[in-house]
């Protein structure tokens, strides 16, 4: 990408700034009036010319304003962006909201989304956390009416399956968790393929239960599909570039139903730290050219990752969405990390 001259990336700033806020095109004598350039509207409009013929504006038909292009977009996250903090007052109340939401992981998930939909007016797109293999955490065993038990396992990532046993004769529940504690101490942190390395000659009801905690990290580890939390589709359909029924359903569409999205959630954020954006679908994904998606990975590498975003058209925010989305991801992996001992 072309270096610009200080005098043309002010300009080019400029007029994204104000295009994003207004969606309106941006002449050369609303940037006279409203910038302390100390140039004329003559001089401003060479510019923009200029930047026009570069690739990084365009131009309406029924209009004598500039609007960006896709590559004006880029350079602007690329070079121009600033990097902002998501103001304290705001900090504050999404910590107070996840406080008030107990200590599930699947409500911590959902509120992520929330708070990312309502916070940068967009549409929210959260995966759960998942690790490359699940690793034991903890079982329960609980004694039921004779013949059965239930084994309650908890995983690493904080994923809770259960399962019903059916046992060769009574046994007490203080024998239950005798047997619990047993195997909680042999198996911790191990996976699936680790455990039958990792356990001595066991009884027969530990061997038992030890094969029905194999084949549930098995069910675990074979769900490759990331499930994805959506919310906030509302504020994607008010925008301007979204007014006409067909683009509406698109959008819908896109944000709703498409598996186009999971790929890109785990193409681009998981496979790379901080905050990406992809703008227009990056010569990539040509159903995403109407959109941008802003997203990080959160959670504790090698342990548990998921990842989270917005997505809302290309004409965003940016500085906003970018503090938005890396302040949640940050939380979320705080909380993370607090929660399960990753």
């Amino acid at each position: 990408m072309q270096d610009l001259t200080p005098r043309r990336q002010a300009i080019l700033g400029i007029v994204m700034r104000e295009y994003i806020a207004t969606a309106t095109p941006v002449g050369s004598r609303t940037i006279a009036q409203r910038y302390g350039l100390g140039i004329s509207p003559a001089t401003i409009r060479n510019e923009m010319a200029y930047l026009e013929e570069a690739g990084y504006l365009t131009h309406p038909h029924t209009s004598a304003g500039r609007v960006p292009t896709v590559k004006g977009y880029r350079y602007f996250v690329e070079r121009l962006m600033e990097e902002v903090e998501l103001p304290l007052a705001e900090q504050r109340t999404i910590r107070h909201q996840f406080h008030q939401a107990g200590m599930e992981l699947e409500e911590w998930v959902r509120l992520s989304a929330a708070v990312l939909a309502h916070t940068a007016q967009a549409a929210a797109l959260v995966t759960a956390p998942r690790a490359p293999l699940c690793r034991f955490k903890r079982l329960e065993l609980i004694s039921l009416h004779d013949p059965l038990a239930l084994l309650i396992l908890v995983l690493q990532d904080g994923t809770v399956k259960q399962q019903m046993l059916t046992v060769a004769q009574p046994i007490a529940q203080e024998e239950m968790s005798r047997i619990a504690n047993k195997l909680n101490d042999l198996l911790d942190g191990l996976s699936r393929h680790e455990v039958p390395h990792a356990v001595p000659p066991l009884s027969a009801l530990e061997e038992q239960v030890v094969e029905h905690v194999v084949d549930l990290m098995g069910q675990v580890d074979r769900l490759i599909r990331h499930e994805i939390y959506r919310y906030g589709l509302p504020h994607v359909l008010r925008e301007p570039e979204f007014a006409e029924a067909e683009r509406a359903q698109q959008v819908i569409r896109m944000v709703e139903q498409s598996d186009l999205l999971e790929t890109v959630l785990c193409q681009v954020a998981l496979s790379r730290r901080g905050v990406q954006i992809v703008i227009g679908g990056q010569g990539h994904w040509e159903d995403l050219r109407d959109y941008s998606l802003v997203l990080a990975r959160y959670g504790v590498v090698e342990q548990a990752m998921g990842v989270l975003g917005i997505m809302g058209p290309i004409r965003m925010p940016y500085e906003r969405a970018v503090s938005t989305v890396r302040y949640v991801a940050d939380l979320m992996s705080d909380l993370l990390q607090q929660r399960y001992g990753y």
